[in-house]
Parts: C-alpha cells; sequence; structure tokens
C-alpha cells in the first residue's frame, strides 16, 4: 500500500473576509491541526485588488477529508474546490 504523502485541497473564495471566514472555520468543522495558508489569486491581467481571488491551502498528509463535504463546505461562503 502505498501512502498519502502531500494531498493538498485548494479553496477558492471571492474574496479575503471569506477566505479568513473558512481558514478559521476549518479547524472547528473539520478539526484541521496545521493552519491553511491564505493567498491572494489576481486574475490575469488584473491588477486591481477587486478583481482577485483567494486561496485557502489546507494539507491533508492522512487523506482524511472528504472532498465533497469541503465542496459543500466552502459553498456556503459562494467557494469552491478545485480539481487538482
Amino acid at each position: 500500500m502505498t501512502a498519502v504523502s502531500d494531498v493538498r485541497h485548494v479553496l477558492v473564495l471571492p474574496d479575503r473576509d471569506a477566505a479568513e471566514a473558512v481558514a478559521e472555520a476549518l479547524a472547528e468543522r473539520f478539526e484541521v491541526s496545521e493552519e491553511p495558508q491564505l493567498l491572494r489569486d489576481a486574475l490575469a491581467g488584473e491588477d486591481d485588488a477587486e478583481d482577485a481571488q483567494w486561496l485557502v491551502v489546507l494539507r491533508d498528509e492522512d487523506g482524511r477529508l472528504d472532498p465533497g463535504e469541503l465542496d459543500e463546505f466552502v459553498g456556503a461562503w459562494d467557494g469552491w474546490r478545485e480539481e487538482p
């Protein structure tokens, strides 16, 4: 059996406030031990901060987080989970 070494989930949110709220709520809902990483993702060709999406990157080395549950969870903030 092969061990899962570096599984990451990328959650895409419409703004920084939503990304921060998701990062905080992840710890409560899914009991993640490592703090998720927040990144600003400017849309191609856009310099305006209003046109940026925010990413919440979450490591899941044990593969215990269900992608469907993450999809539903992030949908509450008008976000989605990127497929690898």
